[in-house]
């Protein structure tokens, strides 16, 4: 069968030379037929709608989506049982079972969907997505813990030791690497709640702004572009904000989420004629070498320094990390299965006919299951700054198409930027509200409010004051 990497490359390449057009075009080829409404595809085509800066159309195909992972909430809440103990995992793999969507991706969907009603102009359905993020969230851990429990219960009770050192041959580096380890867990990402904090903030809502932005800084550390988020909301949202400027935020996102690559793996099964050694798969996913790095963008002669706030490649590494567990007991089950088959044949027609049997059971294990969001993007920076109202030219450093005519006005600002190897994607700017006016100077007041002088009528200069001491002459 053919993976889904295999059958998204060509809209990826496409998407990164900058044919976009013929990339939603090969995408909904695929999404003909019964497979119009299937999660993963609704969730690629949303992204490179959205890349194309085709807003409604990307909201259709997430809502489509959408669906999808409400119907998975739905289970995880009511019925969990169902969806730990899916037999088509444990007796053909996980590529045989419906696709729920990596946690990460479920938590990033409604943040796409709140992005894409941004560009709409629709603040307050932003919120409600905003909102429905955090309880996604809460859903997904409650359901994790629970799973982590059952699947350390299944292991015991058959005898199956979890986790990457005991798979031979299995990298185990890639999991073990150091920002995979840090990260809280392999779902909650420091966008989707700086964006919450700053859609609260547009809301003129500070007491839910703040905690989206510690939330930030929890999940991603000493970033000052973050920590400024959380120490200036109270001057941003009061009296004391400066006047006449655009609070600007650019989201400048890089490069496509990480593939996952099929790994056979020896796995050695206790039988009554001893090990019998079965080959089962396990996805990878490896460091990506050359990820783009960003640290500061030019709004005219302004440097903007930037900061990385997500990086998709170590949150897709930390959830296989967290998903091991599970998907080694249901390996250790098809395992044994395949072990007893073997040690009978072995028994019953001899070592010609265990290694036969050896065969198949090696032919009849498919690739690991490589479905994921391959559309979002691989990093995502942010940089912000109060900026004067007017036109600028903005600049990426290294990218040689990244330069573009902004006009900058509102009370808010957002920025969307999608940045490839070879082509940069520029959004439509979002403005919400209006920028507040700068003071009147004093001289100009009292200006205004002085009667004009009646034509032919002239008025006697005013004296000079004498000085009364030395401390007011020398003021």
């Amino acid at each position: 069968m053919p993976t889904h990497d295999s059958k998204l490359s060509s809209s990826l390449a496409a998407t990164t030379r900058g044919d976009i057009d013929d990339a939603i075009k090969t995408l909904d080829a695929q999404l003909a037929g019964e497979s119009k409404n299937d999660l993963l595809l609704n969730l690629e085509k949303g992204e490179l709608l959205r890349v194309g800066a085709r807003y409604k159309d990307s909201q259709t195909a997430f809502e489509i989506a959408d669906a999808k992972v409400r119907e998975w909430e739905n289970l995880a809440k009511t019925a969990p049982d169902k969806l730990m103990g899916q037999i088509g995992a444990v007796f053909m793999g996980d590529a045989s079972i419906p696709y729920e969507g990596q946690d990460y991706e479920k938590v990033m969907l409604t943040t796409r969907m709140a992005l894409n009603r941004l560009n709409l102009g629709d603040l307050d359905t932003a919120r409600v997505d905003i909102k429905r993020t955090h309880e996604r969230e809460a859903v997904i851990a409650e359901f994790r813990a629970r799973e982590t429990v059952e699947a350390e219960q299944q292991a015991k009770e058959k005898g199956v030791k979890t986790g990457a050192k005991e798979l031979n041959g299995y990298p185990v580096e890639t999991l073990n690497d150091p920002e995979v380890l840090k990260l809280k867990n392999g779902y909650q990402n420091a966008l989707s709640h700086y964006l919450a904090g700053f859609v609260y903030e547009a809301l003129n809502e500070p007491g839910l702004a703040a905690p989206g932005y510690r939330k930030a800084i929890e999940l991603r550390p000493d970033l000052p572009v973050l920590e400024e988020g959380l120490r200036g909301l109270d001057q941003r949202t009061s009296f004391r904000r400066q006047k006449g400027v655009t609070d600007v935020l650019f989201i400048i996102e890089a490069g496509n989420a990480p593939a996952r690559k099929s790994k056979k793996v020896a796995f050695p099964i206790p039988t009554t004629n001893g090990l019998v050694t079965v080959s089962l798969s396990f996805p990878v996913i490896y460091p990506e070498k050359n990820s783009f790095e960003l640290q500061q963008l030019n709004v005219g002669d302004i440097a903007l320094p930037a900061a990385l706030i997500t990086d998709f490649n170590v949150m897709a590494r930390k959830a296989l990390h967290d998903e091991l567990p599970a998907m080694q007991t249901r390996a250790a089950v098809r395992a044994i299965g395949k072990g007893l088959i073997q040690d009978q044949a072995n028994k019953k027609l001899g070592p010609l006919g265990g290694l036969l049997t050896n065969v198949v059971a090696v032919a009849t294990e498919g690739e690991a299951d490589d479905r994921m969001w391959r559309g979002l993007p691989e990093r995502v920076f942010v940089a912000r700054a109060f900026v004067p109202p007017g036109e600028y030219d903005v600049r990426i450093p290294n990218q040689a198409d990244g330069n573009q005519k902004l006009t900058i006005d509102g009370r808010y600002m957002v920025v969307p930027v999608r940045l490839f190897k070879n082509k940069t994607y520029f959004g439509e700017p979002v403005r919400l509200g209006a920028v507040t006016a700068l003071p009147t100077p004093p001289a100009a007041e009292e200006k205004a409010a002085k009667p004009p002088v009646p034509a032919g009528r002239r008025t006697k200069p005013a004296a000079p004051s004498k000085p009364k001491g030395k401390l007011e002459k020398a003021v």
